[in-house]
């Protein structure tokens, strides 16, 4: 591979104008097709085959939809009086019919006709039902409503928002992600003592974000793909994407300053670093297209879209970077540095500076080792009690419409409201159906905390009935999730007695099945991502203690950043900091990202740190030297990676949705974690308790495993013999003539 490499940097180097133009083309092509075909992503999160799903699929047939239009609900709250004194009511019924006026309303029902008021007939809701789907909703239609909203409250009635129509938009890119970029180039700059350096990896990943995202946009109109993955995918094509190119421009500089020529230079940073790249990339890319196996559609989707967007950041890191290090020429070599940044980066380091770090972590590693070991544990011990689910309105900021609404909805009809349990009762028998289902769900309402049930309302075809049920709790309340389970445990039994099929499905049960489905998927998709782990780096680095090591580092990586999760999210400590405004269960399928994404990443650190201590073990046979070069050549270029990622993911911290704040917030503090306490600590600590054994690897297995050269050492020893023949060429000539 570093051959294949090294050649397609060279040409890349002869064909840099044409890359680059092509780069560009494909960018502009994708981009004009893309914002025509317009983004297609669902916010549907479903996971086919568990119980809620097979109940829908019931509630489909048996009580066929009349349509799938939109909805939106008004809350009201009276501020002086009740909602039925004569100017409150007078107010509300002309405002909905200000509302009516939109051609694009279907219906609405009023609250005094449907008799949606509190007990103290100071709350109540209506319905204004769209002919189009909620995401069709138009923005002139909800500006009416926004409207009809303000001139209710400006004459002293609250009137919050709530239902299937959103008016706090997804929104991707703002202010905090421009921040978090302007950080990253500050560190690049930093890291390469010039300000023109630090813009090359900005420009190309901006290139290869600009590509996979159109790419990703066109895929949305081909299959059904949630409105998160485009978040994520952007997420991780700025963060790879810059590091890619950081390790290679920095590989490029070292081999300028060993004496190369610059393209030699280019075409050997490609090779060498370029298939660290690679690498790297194929295993987060694994990882990614590996959520396929928990076999939920939604998952699958974010995985294979964030898996695109990474495959182009290594394609352009590995043909237009070379390119543009070609056109950039002498003006980002090391001799062109900028004096302000290297007078506050402190005196130029030479090969042979020992690295500070480095001497202080292996100068006693059971120390340091035991210190990482009890921190990464207690980090950890939080993981011990998470709880699942997904985001609802409860837990956006009071500062949104829907939060407001939400919490008068709970206030007026209390907790349960916000998340009713829908039960569908279904039965093949042919004297009174009915009558059988009544007698079969009468045991619901007397089972612990329901607040309410509704009549049996009887399906067309007499073979089935609904029940909405109120429980007393809230959706995310741990008692709706046993009421839930009581339900489904009774239901076995009545089938037996009464042949009587009763199911639960509703926004509530749905998270739960779905936080279920993935709380049990997690494990195996984890032993899945370690032992593909084991075997990677095993085939990289030829040792088994190595990767032992390495996975260790992971599962303590994982465990710490899902442990911080819930500490934050869940138990709401550091909250505020955080801007999180409502504590909350975690986020169903973090987990699952987050093992997925962090096990690539971490392999990243693992391989460009590790692999040049390989390096240098190979040529002095010195374990404990080897480690204390590994972090003095690589130590610098993974904590500027690092740096950047965490700059990149928290600047996603600060989003208004509570799915992107606690995707970024977990990433951002798992790569903190791997990078710094466990690749740049833990990992140097161990290897020089290892010492030599660390490299051990039996004889008959190393004859059967591949090489897999990713340090790309015959590459450099065939240019290094290229670049001395010509040397002593040089010298002949000027010995002749003199």
């Amino acid at each position: 591979m570093a051959k294949l490499l090294f050649r397609l940097g060279e040409w890349s180097v002869r064909k840099r104008k044409m890359v680059i133009a092509g780069g560009l083309m494909i960018l502009l092509l994708v981009a004009a097709l893309g914002l025509g075909l317009g983004t297609s992503f669902t916010g549907e999160m479903t996971i086919p085959g568990t119980k809620s799903d097979q109940a829908g699929q019931i509630l489909k047939a048996e009580f066929p939809p009349s349509g799938d239009g939109g909805q939106i609900r008004l809350v009201f709250k009276s501020e002086k009086g009740t909602l039925e004194s004569d100017s409150n009511k007078k107010w509300i019924t002309d405002a909905l019919k200000k509302v009516q006026l939109d051609s694009s309303v279907k219906a609405f029902v009023s609250p005094y006709e449907a008799g949606t008021l509190s007990a103290d007939k100071k709350i109540g809701y209506a319905d204004v039902t769209y002919s189009q789907p909620a995401s069709k909703v138009t923005v002139a239609s909800k500006e009416h409503v926004l409207d009809v909203v303000e001139s209710l409250n400006e004459i002293g009635i609250q009137t919050e928002l709530a239902g299937s129509v959103a008016f706090s938009e997804l929104k991707v890119g703002g202010i905090s992600e421009v921040i978090g970029v302007l950080i990253a180039f500050m560190i690049l700059a930093f890291t390469f003592t010039s300000f023109l350096a630090a813009g090359l990896p900005i420009l190309t990943a901006g290139v290869g974000l600009g590509i996979g995202l159109m790419i990703i946009v066109i895929g949305s109109n081909v299959v059904s793909m949630s409105s998160f993955s485009i978040t994520l995918a952007v997420m991780l094509a700025l963060a790879v994407g810059i590091d890619y190119a950081l390790f290679i421009m920095s590989r490029y500089r070292q081999q300028l300053a060993a004496g190369f020529e610059r393209n030699t230079a280019i075409a050997q940073a490609n090779a060498t670093a370029g298939s660290s790249v690679v690498f790297a990339g194929i295993t987060v890319i694994i990882a990614l297209v590996g959520l396929s196996i928990v076999k939920i559609p939604f998952i699958t989707m974010m995985g294979l879209a964030a898996a695109i967007s990474v495959f182009v950041a290594v394609l352009i890191a590995v043909i237009f970077v070379p390119a543009v290090l070609a056109v950039a020429g002498e003006r980002i070599t090391p001799a062109r540095e900028s004096k302000w940044l290297r007078k506050w980066s402190g005196p130029k380091k030479t090969v042979q500076t020992e690295n500070r770090w480095g001497k202080l972590v292996t100068r006693k590693p059971w120390i340091t080792s035991i210190l990482c070991i009890v921190l990464l544990t207690v980090c950890t011990l939080p993981f011990l009690h998470m709880q699942l689910g997904l985001p609802d309105n409860g837990l956006k900021s009071t500062e949104s419409t829907e939060r407001r609404g939400y919490d008068l909805l709970a206030e007026g009809f209390g907790e349960g409201f916000n998340g009713p349990l829908i039960i569908v009762a279904r039965t093949a028998n042919g004297d009174d159906p009915q009558a059988d289902i009544a007698k079969a769900t009468a045991y619901i309402k007397d089972l612990p905390d329901v607040a309410s049930v509704s009549p049996l309302i009887p399906s067309p075809s007499g073979k089935a009935a609904i029940i909405t049920m109120l429980p007393k709790t809230g959706p995310h309340n741990i008692k709706t999730t046993e009421l839930v389970q009581s339900i489904r445990s009774e239901a076995d039994q009545v089938m037996k007695d009464n042949n009587v099929e009763i199911m639960v499905t509703g926004g509530t049960a749905v998270n739960i099945d779905i936080s279920e489905k993935l709380d049990e998927a997690l494990p195996k998709f984890a032993v899945l991502i370690v032992g593909l782990a084991f075997i990677l780096l095993m085939l990289v680095f030829r040792s088994i203690l190595v990767p032992i090591k390495a996975v260790l580092g992971f599962l303590f990586t994982l465990g710490s950043t899902l442990g911080f999760i819930v500490l934050v999210i869940q138990d709401g400590y550091l909250a505020g900091l955080f801007g999180i405004p409502e504590p909350g269960p975690v986020l169903s399928f973090l987990p699952i990202l987050v093992t997925g994404i962090l096990f690539g990443l971490a392999m990243d650190y693992e391989v460009f740190l590790v692999s040049r201590m390989r390096e240098d073990y190979n040529l002095t046979r010195d374990a404990r030297k080897s480690v204390r070069s590994g972090i003095s050549h690589s130590g610098p270029v993974v904590t500027a990676a690092g740096l950047i990622m965490i700059a990149v993911f928290a600047s996603f911290i600060f989003a208004e949705d509570a799915i992107i704040k606690s995707m970024g917030l977990a990433l951002a503090f798992g790569i903190l974690v791997d990078a710094f306490v466990v690749r740049m600590t833990l990992v140097p600590a161990v290897m020089t308790l290892l010492g030599r054994s660390a490299w051990y690897l039996p004889k008959w297995l190393d004859q059967i495993l591949p090489n897999i050269d990713v340090e790309g050492e015959s590459v450099m020893k065939d240019t290094h013999s290229v670049n001395t023949s010509i040397t002593n060429k040089e010298e002949q000539k000027v010995h002749l003539n003199e």
